[in-house]
């Protein structure tokens, strides 16, 4: 599983997960498309907002694979502003993505805006050591 470097780990000061640290034993977990209802919490909305962020500013327009990104919070985007290259096939760490910028734009049009929300990245939780499937904390 490839582990993006440099990717934020989590929402700062939050608990939503960006990012995982090893591979799941029993293999990925799929990516399914997720509605996102009116009604989400506010906190919901803003972790989608972030990650989004962090993608394009990571990744922009070009392909990326799947990796160590969270699948759940990958679901919520997914079929929507993060696109499959390909067919999709939902369990694999090696599964290429891609945002679709003018989706993104019309969906969080204040991540394009003059005035776009700054996520604090230099306060992330950044795991920037190398973790491997036998390491322990």
């Amino acid at each position: 599983m490839l582990k993006h470097r440099g990717f934020p780990g989590r929402l700062p000061g939050t608990d939503f997960q960006f990012t995982i640290r090893r591979a799941n034993k029993k293999g990925a977990t799929p990516l399914v498309r997720r509605e996102r209802y009116r009604d989400r919490k506010p906190a919901d909305r803003r972790a989608d907002t972030a990650f989004l962020a962090a993608l394009i500013e990571h990744f922009g327009e070009e392909p990326f694979p799947r990796g160590n990104l969270d699948a759940g919070r990958l679901s919520w985007l997914l079929g929507r502003e993060v696109i499959a290259v390909g067919k999709l096939d939902p369990t694999d760490y090696d599964q290429l993505l891609r945002v679709d910028m003018k989706r993104a734009e019309v969906s969080f049009p204040e991540l394009f805006a003059e005035d776009a929300p700054e996520f604090d990245w230099d306060d992330a939780d950044w795991d920037d050591e190398d973790w491997d499937d036998e390491d322990e904390r």
